[in-house]
């Protein structure tokens, strides 16, 4: 909202310093700023209002240590994430922008899904929460929504090198500096994607069902509509997975957020989208403001969540952040980087995935099940082994930081 005041006083009034606001840097430097305010100092607010509601998370007996002391510490701490993400969004973005409508979407859906289940565990004191089934309907529901705009909303195109030099308004023309070299290129619906070690960092959906023999339109979109659903809900579920320990997937879902930020603005640089050979995405760059008010909340919410955390982001908050992040990877077409990207949260759901697998399998076998790790997820297993929790934080952080790096890596690795 903020953008469309200056710009008015920018055209009408002249007033020194209000041109600020066409700068994407300095809207996304104010987006981290404002979100930090908002879950530092507001957080602290609700953090009382939560105690004094009696909103306390219900702590399962694990035999872990330190589980105790955790036993009626707040939770839907994820309220503050989300205020941290809606309100410098709401002030510094366009709000015309499509991919920005889309993230908004995706941060209010997810948000609503989590805070029913934290809402059914605590104040319909039901362990359990919202059944699984309606979650999963929830996380599909969305990926739906993400794949068809995606696919079909006009104003979502990728920039591409063509043929036809003919003088055309939708054709634009591009002389190399380094070559002297013209080349020609236009705005087009595309159903490719960024992939990483591959020619020209780019794959085609459409590839998938030619392998078979196939092709067509509405083939290639069932296709993408399966890859997409199927992303949503994987790393929606992996970052609440991953929400176990104080800070785990806080600290970890900002180094992704700050990875995405990047991997936005050169996708939305025609110079820098060209110098690492990824395509350019017209009208993308105000996802940059987006992921700094999410790095803002996320490094912001560490204020209160970090060890011993005064509070619990509970689904409200987890839900959330692994759909953002999957539907912002999607939107900047580098969801295929993901596994990369995201490795804290795939190494955490394959750890479930692989103990229950196995148990259930050598129960079948051999009369009583068996375990691979003393206890699963992940990070439950190093605390059984005795590791102090913040220790495992701080080396998962690590982790993701290294991955991160290696995700920005892979825009050169052919």
């Amino acid at each position: 909202m903020l953008y469309y005041l200056f710009t008015w006083i920018e055209e009408h009034m002249h007033i020194p310093g209000s041109g600020l606001f066409q700068y994407i840097t300095f809207r996304t430097a104010m987006a981290v700023i404002v979100s930090l305010i908002i879950t530092t100092v507001y957080g602290g607010r609700l953090i009382r209002i939560l105690r004094a509601k009696q909103v306390g998370e219900t702590i399962r007996d694990l035999g872990l240590a330190g589980e105790k002391d955790k036993q009626g510490t707040p939770t839907m701490g994820g309220l503050i994430i989300l205020a941290g993400i809606l309100v410098p969004t709401l002030l510094f973005a366009k709000l015309d922008n499509i991919y920005i409508i889309l993230m908004l979407i995706t941060t209010v859906w997810m948000g609503i899904i989590g805070f029913v289940d934290d809402y059914i565990k605590v104040f319909r004191k039901n362990k359990e929460g919202l059944a699984g089934r309606f979650k999963i309907v929830g996380q599909v529901g969305l990926g739906i929504i993400i794949a068809c705009t995606m696919f079909f909303h006009p104003d979502i195109v990728v920039r591409e090198k063509v043929v036809n030099t003919k003088p055309n308004a939708d054709v634009q023309k591009h002389v190399q500096e380094e070559t002297g070299r013209t080349y020609y290129t236009e705005d087009v619906k595309s159903s490719k994607t960024n992939i990483p070690f591959y020619k020209n960092n780019e794959f085609d959906y459409a590839k998938v069902i030619s392998v078979f023999g196939a092709n067509g339109y509405t083939l290639t979109f069932i296709v993408f509509l399966v890859f997409i659903v199927f992303i949503v809900t994987a790393v929606s579920n992996g970052a609440n997975i991953t929400d176990g320990i104080d800070g785990l997937a806080t600290g970890t879902s900002a180094t992704i957020g700050g990875t995405l930020a990047i991997l936005a603005y050169v996708s939305s640089n025609v110079i820098f989208s060209d110098y690492l050979n990824i395509m350019y995405i017209p009208n993308s760059g105000e996802l940059v403001i987006f992921a700094g008010a999410f790095v803002g909340a996320c490094t912001g919410f560490l204020w209160y969540n970090s060890y011993p955390a005064q509070v619990f982001m509970g689904d409200t908050g987890s839900l959330a952040i692994g759909g953002i992040i999957a539907a912002f990877a999607v939107v900047i077409r580098k969801e295929l980087l993901i596994p990369i990207l995201c490795g804290v949260f795939l190494i955490e759901s394959l750890s479930v995935i692989m103990q229950v697998s196995y148990f259930k399998y050598t129960k079948k076998k051999y009369g009583a099940g068996r375990r691979i790790f003393q206890m699963s997820p992940l990070h439950h297993h190093y605390q059984k082994k005795g590791y102090h929790e913040a220790k495992i934080v701080t080396r998962f952080w690590i982790l993701g930081i290294i991955l991160a790096i290696l995700t920005i890596v892979t825009l050169k690795v052919r």
